[in-house]
């Protein structure tokens, strides 16, 4: 089930749809425990709400005009695991004593460049932002203190680990027509802009980050040691192992 090959994409909707129903069976974690939450990791976690949040409606029509009926629909169940992290740090948020933003100049940013062109672009720059948020949940999940933060990252971080192998599948078969340097040329791209999204976060967000025990040059230096695995898995042409394990470096 892990490493589903070129199959279709039936499975990826049987895995979204069987995330969805063990959610249900669990509830939420119990927001009436309060958060104690650092200032710092405040405005962080606000900063990532906002870049949860969206009703991804630009990556749902493309996936839509991708032809594959299947495709679209685990799409538009990944937009609903999405849309429900940005419901959970909110109510983090609340639990600790604070709101939301109604935007911020990061997700601005990437919503733009995920717009520019088709399917292929969109998913390339989403996966820039997949890629930094898998080291960043995994410290909020390791380092707060509070054990209600500690085990929302956690939830959202374990959805993360399953939306890397997905997206890497696609963009494989996106990038399967070009000839393996132009492939390569892609990925080196894809690299060079998750270095610098990496960079971007690790300054902005370095307080929070100094908070869960981790500087800021070891968040980018994590970032970046990532991204080799997912690369390979984007640009090589066939099957791709161990992509979840991959997500989880």
């Amino acid at each position: 089930m892990l490493n589903k090959g070129f199959e279709g994409y039936e499975s990826w909707v049987r895995e979204f749809e069987a995330e969805r129903e063990r959610r249900a069976e669990i509830g939420d974690p119990q927001w009436e425990r309060g958060a104690a939450l650092d200032p710092a990791l405040v405005r962080s976690l606000q900063r990532f709400q906002v870049g949860e949040d969206g009703d991804g409606s630009a990556l749902i029509g493309k996936a839509d005009r991708a032809g594959d009926p299947q495709y679209a629909r685990a799409v538009r169940l990944f937009v609903a695991e999405e849309q429900n992290h940005a419901r959970m740090l909110a109510l983090l948020l609340a639990a600790g004593g604070a709101g939301t933003l109604e935007g911020h100049w990061s997700d601005a940013v990437f919503v733009r460049l995920r717009r520019l062109l088709g399917l292929r672009v969109e998913l390339l720059v989403l996966m820039v932002a997949e890629a930094v948020a898998l080291r960043y949940y995994r410290a909020v999940r390791d380092g707060a203190p509070d054990p209600l933060t500690a085990e929302v990252a956690g939830r959202i971080l374990a959805d993360e680990e399953r939306h890397v192998p997905f997206h890497c599948r696609r963009l494989r078969e996106a990038l399967a027509p070009f000839p393996a340097p132009a492939r390569r040329a892609a990925t080196l791209a894809w690299q060079g802009l998750l270095a610098g999204a990496g960079a971007v976060v690790a300054v902005d967000h370095g307080p929070a980050l100094r908070h869960l025990g981790v500087t800021r040059l070891a968040f980018a230096r994590d970032v970046m040691r990532s991204s080799d695995p997912l690369a390979g898995a984007m640009h090589t042409a066939g099957p791709a192992a161990g992509l979840r394990e991959a997500a989880r470096v």
